[in-house]
């Protein structure tokens, strides 16, 4: 982490004022992901005890859970910090969900157009209403979502594997990709021909529609390596 990263936004509630644990965990959660806290920056659980008003009791579970989820780190005798996920890391994943993710999709697609074709509309459907909203938590969570659908109905457990190790350093990734956008809602429409694809059982489509998404992550590799080849 960086030394002496500290985090002096005042945290404040966007909902009813609760003090439990879970109203805790959304405030430090939404900072996070909204970018308020920056990657690396450290939540000093006297500042953000002072600014909500609640004990350290329920502040110290939702750190734990924030923790668990791989979107903070404790350091011993430091403190809480949010996890950095570095520009070679994304594109080395990039790389591989490149080659593996239509393979998830072609294993899952009988399934998302058949039995479980209601919960992919209603995902895309979640990401389309949260961009619109420009809701950047929840749609952070609704992208996510919608590519796990392929690993998690791809009947293959190291698809499934791979995908849950990815988990926590993609959505530290996308706090900072959806905020890049001039309107967040091009997220869900360039979602939109993946799930036509889906739908129409086009394996070969859904292949070129998936690689489209990755080509900037994959120039930051090939410009990462450039710098390590000098």
């Amino acid at each position: 982490m960086p030394e002496g990263a500290v985090m002096d936004t005042p945290f404040q509630w966007h909902e009813q004022r609760t003090t439990t644990p879970d109203g805790v965990h959304r405030v430090l959660r939404a900072a996070i992901l909204e970018g308020s806290v920056p990657p690396g920056g450290q939540l000093r659980e006297a500042h953000i005890a002072a600014d909500l008003g609640i004990s350290r009791s329920p502040l110290r579970e939702a750190l734990t859970r924030l923790e668990d989820e791989g979107l903070v780190v404790k350091v011993p005798f430091r403190g809480a910090f949010v996890v950095e996920v570095s520009a070679v890391d994304v594109a080395e994943i990039a790389s591989i969900r490149l080659r593996v993710e239509p393979y998830a999709g072609e294993l899952s697609m009988e399934a998302l157009r058949g039995q479980h074709r209601s919960l992919l509309m209603q995902t895309v459907e979640d990401l389309d209403r949260a961009t619109k909203d420009h809701d950047i938590p929840t749609s952070i969570d609704a992208h996510l979502r919608f590519h796990a659908l392929y690993y998690d109905f791809s009947g293959h457990s190291v698809l499934q594997n791979l995908w849950n190790g990815w988990e926590s350093k993609l959505r530290l990734y996308l706090a900072a990709d959806h905020r890049s956008y001039s309107n967040v809602h091009d997220i869900a429409r360039e979602h939109d021909g993946l799930v036509k694809h889906v739908l129409a059982g086009d394996v070969e489509g859904f292949h070129r529609e998936i690689a489209g998404h990755f080509p900037s992550a994959l120039r930051t590799r090939t410009a990462a390596e450039g710098v390590e080849d000098q």
